[in-house]
């Protein structure tokens, strides 16, 4: 529809999306799987994402296989090692308390991938990451549907990029952007689960806006 317009409660609804979105973990996750017709869902709505010169530059690999899960696993366990000692002690802790993933819980992880494109991009001259950063507003589009559609999601970052592109057989040029971990969880938080284990309190807006430029 050309110039469709949105109602107030519209906007409402998308601020309730917004404000109940959540980073969910394996503790979290229950093992109903989700169906083709939901993933091609989300999918179509990641396709629907901003991109830097229409490049559409995402690739999704879907991951139901126990084997390949439990290898994904692995890489994230050495790594989260790795990833704990850049913390205090009292703050390593902590971390070692947290559950961090949910790989092998969540009934459906997905790979998605930035692939660059062969020929000159409009827009991507200047900043070449902007093709990377199409993708991830591909994402945000999936955790957004997702989330309508109750269905929980995480994305886990503790992993080693090249060898999960191994592990999927991924093309070299090809570049890992996330792991997201999907499925129906036993609850949503009211708030962010870091922030109510009190890892990080959540910034002020005052505190990151800047008028003109910095000080």
């Amino acid at each position: 529809m050309e110039n469709k317009q949105f109602t107030l409660e519209d906007q409402s609804l998308l601020e309730e999306l917004l404000l109940h979105r959540r980073d969910v973990r394996g503790n979290n996750f229950l093992s109903d799987p989700i169906s083709d017709e939901i993933i091609d869902k989300l999918l179509q709505a990641a396709s629907m994402a901003p991109s830097v010169g229409f490049s559409q530059p995402w690739e999704f690999v879907l991951i139901r296989d126990a084997e390949i899960k439990q290898q994904v696993a692995d890489n994230f366990a050495a790594e989260n090692k790795k990833a704990a000692n850049a913390f205090s002690d009292d703050k390593q802790q902590r971390y070692q308390q947290l559950k961090l993933e949910g790989i092998l819980e969540a009934p459906l992880n997905i790979a998605v991938f930035y692939k660059p494109s062969v020929k000159p991009v409009l827009g991507q001259n200047s900043m070449l990451e902007a093709g990377e950063y199409s993708v991830v507003c591909a994402i945000q589009n999936i955790w957004l549907m997702a989330r309508a559609m109750n269905i929980g999601l995480g994305w886990v970052s503790i992993l080693n990029p090249e060898e999960i592109k191994q592990i999927l057989n991924a093309p070299t040029e090809n570049k890992l952007v996330a792991y997201l971990c999907l499925g129906y969880v036993k609850t949503f938080y009211d708030r962010p689960e870091l922030e109510k284990k009190r890892w990080e309190k959540r910034k002020t807006i005052r505190s990151v806006v800047y008028s003109e430029g910095y000080p």
